[in-house]
């Protein structure tokens, strides 16, 4: 076979039109081999003789898009060493565009015998291992330009590809479940209506589906198992997996953008699908495991490990660092999604032990001129020492805000002394934020996400019920901060069921009234059950896929969340760029008049007040006049002024309307207890009964500027 040298840049298989070339990074191999595969798993091996930089490259003048390959990688075998060369396993390309297959577990995929681990394993891996395929790079994208929304316009919406997907009626069945089904015109008209601008989708890199599971009869779901940084997920492809899943994630993004939602990826640089020292051998490790991964100082057989999945990636490498930059790069301006949710974000933090907020990695993206101009949002904990780190990233950075979740879930049950923080959280948790230059936007906002119980579970259970995932109940958060409302699970009593509908009603309402971002994950809207499994990254199957089936309470709460939306969108006071001025979490007065915290009675909340062990109702006075950053092109903003009369108390109480100082007259907008139709006006100082744990919002009209 013809071979030409090639060039060592870019890594990967690059298609120019005529032939493709391969470059492939290892500063510890002797020897690479090429391997091309015909449809019967025929091997051609084609040695790489070109070396630049640690870089082994060639170019294939008759390699076109759909070829399948992979490497073999000849070396040192010497894990005491952390070298773990072996030319036996046929070796995924790290940047390979897309991946054919799935691994099936057979004993050729590791590097030692089951039954003897001291002893060597060459059994050749060919047939059970998933291979590269290059692809064509080329789209007809149209006009197709990223909807470009600032953050505090946002409201982003978690979701799985398969999960929402699999069950909707209306898209065709050979669709459900893939990229296609994603971008059906049910869905984006589902995501248009709900006021949806930015879909968050559930990790969409190549994926393993571990055997361990599959074994049990059961799958990874979830998908935080990656093993392919620059592919789609081929599990997602309706059309085909050698390279036809590249054109299909294409076309999903410009779905989207067409209806003006951005695409945000939850991506998984943490660790890799290979796991620990008696993982399988598919990529990184038998191409270069100590430039890839972080080895245990001293003992190098083993991996360090602070994602608590058996590896972690090794963030002070060079080649790691550009691995994941060339791969956040590629996804911007190759497949145009608009930002990253990175998972268990502490561990790219830390380059020696703990987390570094200055470690290159962040360093990289700040100066980087594509991924720095694109949404980041953090999860910023891991389970390593020191792992939990909310408040704590970079200024280019937003985060899921863990204490926001806590502190209204202890709020709405009842919890005690939550008064103050919950205050501090719904205003945009400035004592965590501020202090690094921050806004109100760096705080993601949300309640529930796929890693935990959906909203309805929360107000339905005390406990998890992670039986269906055979670990004994071992799995899954213990410490919910839920309440079931006065039964466990499924109930007739229609008591409960009214509470359960107002508490969902009550954490959506918070949720949309808060300053941040919010985020609502998918199906919460639609009342969606996993019957207490409050983790079902191994449920391929209806206990986890969205139900689109609803009954009236679901209907009802769907049209519910979709008008909460548009309260938000229609008020620029619910999420201003910048904090209020004053000191919200002890009910400090704000000297711009901006904000206002009051008593039930109507006064002014005073120290005591915030302090009160049982005090679970305030009154929330937003200023429509007081915005002090201008629009877009530089106009005033002014809005309704808003009062959000909240009562987290088992009672209804009678709250009593401030002066009118405050505003003359009062229009009732929304209540979460569904007892009052909206449109009843109430004068200042007036009586207003609040049902008990529900929310009343009322709007003073600004009056017309003459």
């Amino acid at each position: 076979m013809q071979i030409w040298p090639g060039r060592p840049y870019p890594l990967g298989a690059t298609f120019d039109g005529t032939g493709t070339n391969f470059a492939l990074f290892s500063s510890v191999a002797e020897r690479v081999e090429l391997c091309l595969l015909d449809d019967d798993d025929v091997e051609t091996r084609v040695e790489l003789t070109e070396v630049d930089g640690y870089v082994w490259h060639g170019y294939l003048p008759g390699a076109q898009p759909g070829q399948r390959y992979g490497y073999r990688v000849h070396g040192p075998y010497d894990p005491a060493q952390g070298l773990r060369c072996d030319p036996s396993k046929l070796l995924l390309d790290p940047y390979a565009k897309a991946i054919d297959g799935q691994i099936d577990g057979d004993a050729s995929l590791f590097s030692y015998r089951f039954d003897n681990p001291e002893e060597r394993n060459t059994d050749d891996s060919l047939g059970h291992t998933m291979t590269s395929v290059v692809v064509n790079p080329y789209f007809d994208w149209g006009y197709d330009r990223p909807p470009d929304r600032d953050y505090h316009e946002s409201v982003i919406y978690e979701a799985h590809v398969k999960g929402m997907t699999q069950r909707h009626p209306e898209i065709p069945e050979e669709l459900r479940g893939t990229y296609a089904g994603m971008a059906h015109p049910a869905i984006v008209q589902h995501l248009s209506d709900l006021g949806i601008t930015a879909l968050e989708l559930m990790p969409v890199h190549q994926f393993v589906n571990d055997p361990h599971l599959q074994g049990k009869g059961l799958s990874n779901y979830w998908g935080y198992n990656s093993i392919g940084f620059f592919a789609p997920h081929n599990g997602y492809a309706a059309y085909g997996t050698r390279g036809e899943q590249v054109q299909e994630f294409k076309s999903l993004v410009k779905a989207m953008h067409e209806a003006g939602i951005e695409v945000i990826l939850d991506v998984v640089y943490n660790h890799t699908a290979e796991g620990n020292h008696m993982g399988p051998t598919l990529s990184f490790r038998g191409i270069d495991n100590t430039s890839y991964y972080r080895l245990v100082e001293g003992d190098e057989a083993h991996y360090f490990d602070t994602t608590g999945t058996g590896n972690s990636l090794l963030m002070r490498s060079p080649h790691t660092l550009q691995l994941i930059t060339d791969s956040l790069r590629y996804w911007v301006e190759e497949m145009h999604v608009d930002g990253f949710r990175f998972d268990l974000a502490s561990t790219l933090a830390r380059e020696l032990h703990a987390v570094d907020r200055l470690s290159s990695f962040f360093d990289i993206v700040q100066q980087d001129p594509v991924i720095s101009q694109v949404k980041l949002i953090a999860e910023p904990w891991d389970v390593g020492e020191g792992g939990y780190q909310v408040g704590g990233f970079p200024p280019l950075w937003t985060e899921w805000n863990g204490q926001y979740r806590d502190t209204v879930r202890d709020f709405w049950r009842g919890e005690p002394s939550t008064l103050a923080e919950f205050a501090s959280r719904i205003t945009g948790s400035s004592d965590l934020y501020e202090h690094t230059g921050r806004r109100p936007v760096a705080s993601i906002n949300f309640v529930t996400a796929h890693d935990g119980f959906t909203l309805r579970d929360l107000v339905s259970y005390n406990e998890k019920h992670n039986e269906a995932n055979g670990e004994g109940g071992a799995d899954g958060e213990s410490h919910n901060r839920s309440w079931n409302c006065g039964a466990e699970g499924p109930t007739d009593d229609p008591k409960v069921n009214r509470l359960r509908a107002r508490q969902q009603r009550n954490f959506l309402t918070t949720l949309l009234i808060s300053q941040g971002v919010p985020m609502i994950a998918h199906g919460d809207e639609l009342g969606r059950t996993q019957e207490g499994n409050n983790n079902v990254y191994c449920q391929d199957n209806e206990l986890s896929w969205v139900d689109w089936d609803l009954d009236e309470d679901q209907a009802s709460l769907l049209e519910f969340t979709r008008k909460l939306v548009a309260l938000r969108r229609d008020h620029p006071v619910l999420r201003r760029r910048r904090f209020f001025a004053g000191s919200p979490q002890h009910g400090g007065e704000s000297e711009l008049g901006d904000i206002e915290w009051l008593t039930p009675g109507g006064e002014h909340m005073s120290d005591e007040d915030w302090d009160l062990s049982y005090a679970r109702s305030l009154m929330v006075f937003l200023n429509g006049q007081a915005i002090p950053e201008p629009g877009a092109r530089g106009e005033r903003i002014v809005d309704d002024d808003l009062l959000l009369l909240l009562n987290a108390d088992a009672r209804a109480i009678d709250f009593t309307l401030p002066g009118a100082d405050f505003g003359a007259r009062w229009e009732h907008v929304l209540d979460t207890s569904s007892r009052r139709a909206a449109g009843r006006r109430f004068a200042a100082g007036a009586r207003v009964r609040v049902e008990g744990r529900s929310v009343l919002v009322l709007l003073s009209p600004r009056e017309e500027e003459q």
